[in-house]
Formats: C-alpha cells, structure tokens, sequence
C-alpha cells in the first residue's frame, strides 16, 4: 500500500477551491472537501487508478484523477510506496510543467 502525501501547494490549491465554493455553500464545500480527500486517498491501494495526464509527453509517474469540476494531479513513486498529491485544480486548466517539482 502507497502513503499518500499532499503537497503544500496541492493543500493550498484545494483550500482556494474550498473557499470559494463556501462562499455560496459551505456545507457544500465541507462535502466536496471530504469527497475528493476520499478518492484521493483510494491512491494508497490502487495508485495507477488515475488516468496519464493528456498534455504531458506520455510518462508512467504522473497521472491525474478527475472529479469534476477539479483534477487532482499526482505522482507515483512505486519504488519509494509513494504517491505525490501535486495539485488541485479546475478541469479545465491545464498542467503546467512547474507542478512536476512540487515534491521533496
């Protein structure tokens, strides 16, 4: 089993994506938080779940999990058991290549 670790930034990004939504709906935005955490969190058994991320040059670290309106961006690292939580974003921004060193 891998060991999930969000990333400063990804926390940061999720935040920003909470907060706004509470602005109308807090209760909503509590929900949506404890949802994308969940199937985030199925990454510790299950980390090629998610999808290659389709902007990218193929690559078999980093993939993404979609929960609209959001994607959570990721990589494994099978050698050390670990899969990097590297952003939370709108499903329509694309990836940006500055994200691959969000990790120690």
């Amino acid at each position: 089993m891998a060991e999930i670790v969000w990333t400063e930034p990804a926390l940061a990004d999720l935040d920003a994506i909470a907060d706004y939504i509470a602005l109308d709906k807090p209760a909503a935005a509590s929900r949506f938080v404890k949802k994308l955490v969940a199937k985030a969190g199925n990454l510790a058994a299950f980390p090629e779940m998610g999808a290659f991320v389709p902007e990218m040059l193929p690559t078999r670290s980093h993939r993404q999990l979609l929960m609209p309106p959001c994607r959570i961006f990721y990589r494994h690292e099978a050698k050390a058991g670990k899969v990097w939580i590297l952003a939370v974003t709108r499903q329509e921004r694309l990836f940006k290549a500055s994200w691959l060193r969000r990790h120690g």
